[in-house]
């Protein structure tokens, strides 16, 4: 044996004994801490199976209704941690959605009438369709509170659209979707009249009515067509939760009810409650009709009513085409679930123990040969129950919805009385297993469970109750969501989540492989019309305008200072301020609130948002960054002014001045005499630059010009006044007059510089092609947020900087591609030192650097213009 061959051995055997030695070590740890806390194996594997390391990401995106809080919470499978609220029919602070105008703009389409609704119940999710699988491009939500219909865009996880229901007062059946999400099915809840007139209770069977309101979706647009939906009207049983077949059943839903009794209450006139009257009857109905026909009789005028500006198809026209039908259902009906071929429909009753298969093909069949057991009172056909079910089967008590996983005929259903999870075949209607919830389960949540390809691995119990499972924090417990894994024989309760926001509803999972979120808006963005906002700022294009009592403010943010820093308004004014987040980071968001004014705007990367409010109190007021972005967050902040003009304000200077010796206001009016002096110096230098390059050839240049002089000629006047004062020794006073000659001078000097830039374009050698892309990948990369070209700002001049190191568009490049790899070079850690501001990575593309450095050269060719 060689000596090679022998370490190689001596070498195993070591690392063997270190293995085993670390192994038992962490054995003996481990069981330490089962002891300790009571952990039993099954504990630690649940574990293992839901633990997620750092930077690991989920299979998995859940989309949970926020119930009573109006919006919708987003988590991860199998971690079960949260990542987001998404703002939809109720104020959402974090994101400012509600506290800027253009946020408020789409909280207001879902205003009833004109009056503000800012609260909702948002109750069944469902997410856009192809080939009726998941697409991850869109997902919508309803608010059973009050009848709408929201549309989110997956590529931000920002809501886009509200459409209000015109003719129902209550929904809880929404939102479900058709297989290519041509339509959005939202079912009336409790029947009223669709007309906004009163109508007596006594007229129920005449007036009151439900129905299901299908709603156009333009994919292009990413937006629902109000013009192009329609209404089916329903007789008043109270319609409730719906799905639309697919494959062999497409172009038909399905949508269940209860009150077939068509019970109207009255306890208070010692008749049954409506929970007595409303379940007397052993079956109610479901309903199936072909949304796709009726789509093309929607589009005759003929075939249509017109109840408040909208389309609603009669429930005669809809029957005598053939296009709705009924067939009794268990009593009090929650859940309707078409299969993965769409052959079977399962359907289960809350006050009926057994789950009823209906056989989309027997129902057909009853269709085509018009054989009905009778209609209802409003000339609906009904279908036989016996001869439409492919089966019934016992599954426990309260039975409510149900999701499929992948294995042929394997389904899973909550029981509401039980407190399980029931699984079976839905083709044998067996029951294979059943596992324990924590309590009073309502849906199921199965990874893409109710299209037609289910993932099985999970699902998700959300419990109405939590009572004992987390900590005591006071009468209002939270819900709980509890994630059971389903790829075993045996179900495996895995997590308890608490979800402490409203009463989570319904949920729906996605592969998050199938989401492709943007993690930048293109610069200017206006991420509700995708198109550039009107007050998109880029860096250098910071501004304050004021047209009457209306002022603008165009403003930028990027690490870490917002430009303007200062506003100054009038008492009444009304204040328009444009921000746009210069950054192009990942995860770089900005904030921005004015103290005081209930205004807030959440900023990511690239965007632009409007901010509109009155200047309706008098004083000083701070604005700043709310979200901490950077070491020098705090600093990241302004002033707006707001002063009376009805009121003549006491300058604290004069007060000041009054209170100084004669030796320290002469050394105040010298201060002040060479700070106009040194300004004046910046002024003559730029009237030199432009009467040099002949400005007056240049019509917008010079007529800025003309009002830079404007300001500039009030100055002699002012000066003879300082010094008249100065001669007569009221120093004082001559100190005041030089002030207002500092005022003139910078508004001169604002207006002279912006003529000079504007000059130096019309002056400067021609740029190239990529020249031109590299300014505009300068400006709507952030670049000159901190760098000036010309001047030393935020950051240093660039002026030259390819001349200032070796291989210098090299280095500039690598820099730009990677910042971070240069924090510790000297010359690097210098400039870190000097302006406190590292170089953040803007995630530049290769193609945009190279511009950039084509731009820089175009600087350098015009360094003497700058």
């Amino acid at each position: 044996m060689d000596w090679v061959t022998r370490f190689r051995k001596l070498l195993g055997a070591a690392i063997g004994v270190c293995l085993v030695t670390t192994l038992s070590t962490a054995s003996s740890e481990l069981e330490k801490i089962m002891k300790k806390r009571g952990l039993t194996q099954e504990d630690l594997l649940a574990a293992a199976k839901t633990y997620t390391p750092s930077g690991k990401h989920d299979k998995y995106i859940v989309f949970s209704s926020g119930g009573q809080s109006g919006q919708v919470i987003v988590y991860g499978v199998p971690s079960m941690r949260i990542l987001k609220y998404i703002g939809v029919f109720t104020p959402e602070p974090w994101q400012g959605w509600g506290y800027d105008s253009d946020t408020k703009k789409i909280l207001e389409q879902g205003y009833y009438h004109g009056k503000p609704i800012t609260w909702g119940d948002t109750h069944h999710p469902a997410i856009s369709e192809t080939d009726g699988k998941y697409d991850g491009r869109w997902l919508f939500i309803n608010d059973k509170a009050n009848p709408r219909i929201a549309v989110i865009d997956l590529h931000d996880f920002v809501t886009k659209q509200i459409v209000v229901n015109p003719v129902f007062k209550s929904d809880h059946g929404g939102a479900f979707v058709t297989p290519n999400t041509e339509y959005v099915i939202e079912a009336c809840q409790y029947a009223a009249p669709f007309d906004n007139n009163y109508h007596p209770i006594e007229e129920y069977a005449d007036v009151y009515r439900g129905g299901v309101t299908m709603w156009k979706f333009d994919r292009k647009k990413g937006r629902i067509v109000p013009e192009k939906s329609f209404t089916i009207e329903m007789p008043p049983y109270m319609q409730d939760l719906s799905d639309a077949g697919k494959n062999m059943s497409y172009g038909w839903a399905f949508t269940n009810s209860f009150n077939s009794e068509m019970y109207t209450g009255g306890i208070q006139k010692g008749l049954p409650p409506f929970e007595a009257g409303m379940s007397r009857n052993d079956t109610d109905y479901l309903h199936v009709y072909n949304w796709k026909k009726l789509a093309e009789l929607a589009k005759d005028p003929k075939n249509v009513k017109i109840i408040n500006g909208h389309k609603v198809i009669p429930i005669e026209v809809a029957v005598k085409h053939d296009a709705l039908f009924l067939i009794p259902e268990p009593k009090s009906p929650h859940g309707v679930d078409v299969d993965p071929t769409g052959q079977y429909i399962v359907v289960c009753g809350k006050l009926d123990t057994h789950a009823t298969v209906y056989d989309f093909k027997k129902i057909m069949k009853l269709i085509k040969n018009k054989e009905y057991v009778g209609k209802d009172p409003f000339g609906i056909p009904i279908l036989d129950l016996k001869k439409s079910i492919h089966g019934q089967v016992e599954l426990g008590l309260g039975p409510l919805h149900s999701q499929f996983s992948p294995v042929d005929g394997e389904i899973y259903t909550s029981l509401y009385v039980d407190s399980q999870v029931v699984k079976w075949n839905f083709k044998t209607l067996k029951v294979i297993d059943k596992i324990n919830v924590n309590y009073n389960i309502g849906h199921l949540c199965g990874m893409e469970g109710k299209t037609a390809d289910p993932q099985g691995e999970y699902i998700i119990a959300l419990n109405k109750l939590a009572i004992d499972r987390f900590n005591n924090i006071g009468p209002l417990h939270p819900q709980n969501h509890q994630l059971i894994d389903i790829s075993g024989k045996k179900m495996q309760l895995l997590y308890d989540m608490p979800l402490p926001l409203g009463e989570p509803h319904q949920a729906v999972a996605i592969r998050a492989s199938k989401l492709h979120p943007e993690v930048r808006y293109p610069m200017g963005t206006n991420p509700f019309t995708g198109e550039p906002h009107e007050g998109k700022t880029l860096a250098g294009q910071e501004r304050i305008e004021r047209k009457g009592n209306h002022v603008y403010v165009y403003a930028t943010m990027v690490r870490s200072h917002i430009n303007p820093e200062h506003i100054t308004v009038n008492k009444g004014d009304k204040v328009t301020i444009f921000l746009t987040n210069l950054e192009r980071a990942e995860d770089e968001t900005h904030g921005f609130t004015v103290d005081w004014y209930n205004v807030h705007a959440s900023l990511e990367p690239g965007k632009t948002a409007r901010i509109d409010f009155v200047a309706d109190r008098e004083g000083v007021f701070p604005y700043y960054c709310t979200e901490f972005c950077s070491a020098l967050h705090l600093e990241m902040m302004g002033y707006l002014l707001v002063k009376d003009p009805k009121k003549k304000y006491v300058s604290a200077q004069k007060v000041k001045l009054k209170k100084m010796s004669k030796e320290e206001l002469m050394k105040e009016y010298k201060k002040i005499v060479a700070t106009n002096k040194a300004t004046d110096e910046v002024i003559q230098s730029v009237v030199k630059f432009l009467k040099e390059h002949h400005y007056e050839k240049y019509p917008l240049v010079k007529q800025l010009v003309v009002d830079a002089l404007d300001q500039y000629g009030k100055i002699p006047e002012q000066k003879k006044k300082a010094d008249e004062a100065f001669k007569k020794g009221d120093i004082e006073k001559a100190i005041l007059f030089e002030n207002m000659i500092w005022q003139y001078m910078v508004k001169t000097a604002d207006m002279g510089i912006r003529a000079k830039d504007l000059l130096v374009r019309k002056i400067a050698t021609p740029m190239s092609e990529a020249a031109k892309r590299g300014e505009v990948a300068f400006k709507e990369g952030g670049c000159n947020g901190c760098h000036v070209i010309g001047k030393v700002s935020s950051g240093p001049d660039l002026t030259g900087v390819l001349s200032r190191h070796e291989n210098g568009e090299k280095w500039v490049f690598e820099f730009i591609k990677n910042p971070e790899k240069f924090y510790n070079d000297p010359y690097v850690k210098a400039m870190i030192d000097y302006f406190n501001l590292k170089m953040p990575n803007q995630n530049m593309s290769d193609q945009e650097i190279k511009d950039i450095i084509e731009y820089l050269k175009w600087v350098d060719e015009n360094a003497n213009l700058f």
